[in-house]
């Protein structure tokens, strides 16, 4: 049987008891029932992923203690899918939630000229993530920044592939094709609805990022981030 599966942003060595938040305690101790001695899994988000036994079952601050600790490597490359904040806010936390699932390393929220949506839940979007690394069973967060402006972010980009999926009729690599597995951090900008503007893709181009496609048909935002992810983590 499969141990609870839980995050917490606090870790220690070996015999180090943890104070879980209201909301984790609630679930183990009035949800699932469990009791003193009942063991669980955390993880930090950061690879290490702790075997602990509940030595404090309170309803509202649950203490376990540290029984084994396992790092989990991460991926040798660096994921990065920076995309524009959507008019609709499910759509932007469904994407959040299946790159997660998919193992991105980081995820840009993104402000363009046609960005209808300025307003970004750093709190709420980040518990998003969470809850898919849980569901998952990975012991890696997703980076979560801030949204930040498009020319920021391609200014500010060193990855060894740099790629721009838009959706105006001039010449674009497929994606999958252009992929090289070997380099070590490959980042894609996907575009809010009405894609970019004609300014910001050759501002991209300019600073060498390859305009890709996704394929034959035109995509949601969204639904390209998806498809991006998928391709790049492979």
């Amino acid at each position: 049987m499969e141990l609870p599966f839980f995050y917490t942003e606090t870790t220690g060595d070996v015999h180090t008891l943890i104070t879980l938040d209201e909301d984790a305690s609630k679930h183990i101790v009035q949800s699932l029932r469990m009791q003193i001695n009942e063991e669980l899994l955390l993880t930090d988000g950061k690879g290490n992923l702790l075997t602990c036994v509940i030595a404090d079952d309170h309803k509202k601050k649950c203490v376990v203690r540290v029984k084994e600790i396992n790092r989990k490597a991460q991926g040798l490359r660096k994921i990065s899918i920076a995309i524009s904040l959507l008019k609709n806010t499910n759509r932007f936390e469904w994407f959040l939630e299946k790159a997660t699932e998919l193992g991105v390393t980081e995820i840009i929220p993104m402000i363009c000229e046609r960005t209808e949506k300025l307003h970004f839940r750093f709190d709420r979007m980040k518990n998003i993530l969470v809850s898919a690394m849980l569901q998952s069973q990975q012991s890696w967060l997703p980076e979560l920044y801030e949204a930040q402006p498009l020319n920021g972010i391609i200014n500010q980009s060193h990855h060894a592939q740099k790629f721009i999926a838009h959706c105006a009729h001039e010449a674009k690599v497929d994606l999958n094709d252009a992929i090289n597995s070997a380099t070590n951090a490959q980042i894609i900008l996907i575009g809010p609805e009405g894609d970019f503007t004609k300014n910001e893709i050759e501002f991209a181009l300019q600073h060498h990022f390859l305009p890709v496609s996704l394929g034959e048909t035109r995509l949601r935002s969204e639904t390209a981030g998806i498809v991006a992810a998928t391709l790049l983590t492979r």
